[in-house]
Formats: structure tokens, sequence, C-alpha cells
């Protein structure tokens, strides 16, 4: 009894300082995670187990890719991994398994180095609620929490769509710029052509005005030149004309009149 009393007493104090040690491990992990959230966001580095792209030479039948498994794996007992009867079955069997887990806890109660105090009592209590309460409000709880992930990763799927339809409305805005600034040479090379066209509608504008005015100049150089002239003329007839007159005697006149009366009467009886 004494010695089962000291047993006892030395597991109550290794227990306590089991539970010490966790505290502390549990304190500097919360510490540690307190100091790792305040670190700046520029040294986080999104990972991914899948690469974005595929590449052509990889062998995908043979060397698929790994990919991050959304549900748990598979378990016995409700927290014993399928990989562990697995890697047993083939030096145990079926029953290994079970066999090894029952042997070693009769094998750690037996020999006192789990002992079972009024703790052992309240952990197994504890244990029933929580697996109540796990088989209870689990799938409620599960299906809330899977909502909440949809949710979010349907928020980031549409980012990423969103992000990538903006990229290709920016790339093709950036190709609609790239026309419009090769339709800039076009558009120089029309309004210059347009300036040359200006150029030479001004040029022939000036050409025809001063081709009308060199023709009235020389059109009123004709006509002063044909006035002259007809002044002349007139002026040369009347002179003539007087002179002749003024060189006529009477006597002149009247021969000449009873010679033409007689020319006359000679024509009559040939008519």
């Amino acid at each position: 009894m004494f010695r089962l009393s000291k047993a006892l007493a030395v597991s109550s104090v290794g227990i306590k300082k089991v539970v010490t040690e966790r505290t502390i491990l549990s304190l500097n992990v919360c510490l540690c995670a307190t100091v790792q959230e305040v670190r700046p966001l520029v040294l986080v580095r999104p990972t991914s187990t899948s690469a974005v792209q595929r590449a052509e030479q990889r062998d995908e039948a043979n060397f698929p890719r790994p990919v991050r498994p959304v549900e748990p794996g598979k378990v016995r007992l409700g927290f014993v991994p399928e990989e562990w009867f697995q890697f047993l079955y083939p030096k145990t069997g079926v029953t290994g398994p079970y066999v090894l887990g029952l042997g070693l806890t009769t094998f750690l109660c037996s020999k006192e180095i789990y002992v079972m105090e009024h703790e052992y009592y309240t952990g197994i209590s504890i244990l029933l609620m929580v697996v109540y309460a796990v088989k209870k409000f689990g799938p409620v709880i599960g299906q809330t929490l899977d909502k909440k992930i949809e949710d979010i990763e349907q928020s980031w799927r549409d980012y990423r769509e969103g992000s990538i339809i903006q990229v290709k409305e920016s790339m093709e805005k950036e190709k609609e710029a790239q026309l419009s600034a090769k339709g800039q040479d076009m558009l120089f090379d029309a309004k210059r052509e347009n300036v040359a066209l200006q150029l030479e509608a001004a040029y022939r504008e000036r050409l025809a005005r001063v081709h009308s005015e060199v023709k009235k100049r020389l059109d009123y150089q004709l006509e002063v030149a044909n006035v002259k002239t007809r002044l002349q003329q007139k002026h040369m007839v009347d002179w003539i004309v007087k002179n002749v007159k003024g060189s006529i005697t009477p006597a002149q006149e009247a021969a000449t009149l009873k010679q033409c009366m007689a020319d006359l009467k000679a024509l009559a009886p040939k008519a």
C-alpha cells in the first residue's frame, strides 16, 4: 500500500511536471504564433501543391501531380490512421494492430506506467462527452464550416476570374491603344496631305487671281489701243474727206455732175 501511494505520488508529480511542461510549451507556441502573426506580410509567400500550368514533358499518367486532400484520411476507432493498419498488415495480419494496441495498453496499465488516478476517469468522461458532441454536432458544424470554406474559395475564384477578365480587358485596350498609335501615323500623313492640298488650293487660287488681274490689265491696254486706232482712223477719214471736199471747186462739181448725167443717159438705152 505504501508503494502504491508512493507510486501514485510520483506519478502525480510526473503528471504535474508533464502538464507544466505542456503548458509552457503551449505558451511558447502561442507566443511564437503571436510573433509570427505580427510579422510583415511581405515575408509571406503563397505556395501550392499543383502547378499553375501543366508542362508538356511531364508524364501525368505515371507521375501524377500531388493534390492537397480536402477531406481527412480514413481512420479506425475514430482516431487511428488507416495507414498504420496497412503498415502492420503484412507482419501481423488483420488483428495484429488491435492486439498490439490492446497489449500495449495492458502492459502500461499493469506496470503502472500509466496510472489510473481520479483524473483518468475524468478524462474518460470528457472523452465520452467529446465523442457524443462530435457525433451529435460534428456534421452540422462540418457543413457550416464547409459552407464557409466554399464561400471563401468561391470569393477567391471570383477574384481570380475577375482579375483574369480585367487583365484580358486591359490587354484588349492595350491592343486598341497600339492600333490607335499606329493609326496616328496615318492620321499625321492624312493631315500632311490635307495641308498640302490646302496649300495647293491657295496657290491655284492666287494663280487664278493673278491670271484674272493680268488679263484685265491686258484687256484694258488692248481696249485703249483699239480706241486710239479707231480715233486715229476716224480722224484720218474725216481729214481726208474734208480735204477732198475742200479741193473740189463748184465748176468741177458741176462738170462731174454733168458727166454723171451723160453716163446715165448713155446707159439708159442699153437697160
